[in-house]
């Protein structure tokens, strides 16, 4: 069985500005196909336009709420609320507040910068 401690998972900063700890990885903890996260927005911020060409992701919002937006579509998201974002979906996540948004991200494939793509949301949105 592996076992991760939130404690023991330090945050950093992904290639989309949000800070992420990951709560399950392939490259630290053993398991495989996926990975697991928790990401945090602070009020009145909002993550980079971006996709992801391999990854399918999950979102299930925990804490706070803000606007998903996915493909020229925007959708309101609470606590209790969970999103798929499918593999190429432009997609990015806006916190107008007040409190900071937390989200529990699922990848299949697991979370990798590589796989992150930067859009200029002007233009490729």
């Amino acid at each position: 069985m592996t076992v991760s401690h939130y404690a023991d998972c330090p945050p950093y900063r992904t290639k989309d500005g949000s800070e992420i700890r990951e709560l399950m990885h392939p490259d630290v903890h053993g398991n495989h196909g996926q990975s697991l996260a928790e990401a945090r927005v602070p009020a009145g911020g909002r993550t980079l336009a971006h996709r992801h060409a391999r990854s399918e992701e999950l979102y299930h919002v925990t804490a706070g709420a803000a606007w998903l937006y996915r493909d020229g579509q925007k959708v309101w998201l609470q606590a209790g609320d969970t999103a798929r974002i499918a593999p190429g979906c432009v997609h990015w996540l806006d916190n107008p507040g007040p409190a900071e948004l937390a989200v529990l991200c699922c990848c299949a494939p697991a979370y990798a910068h590589t796989d992150t793509e930067l859009i200029d949301e002007a233009s490729d949105v």
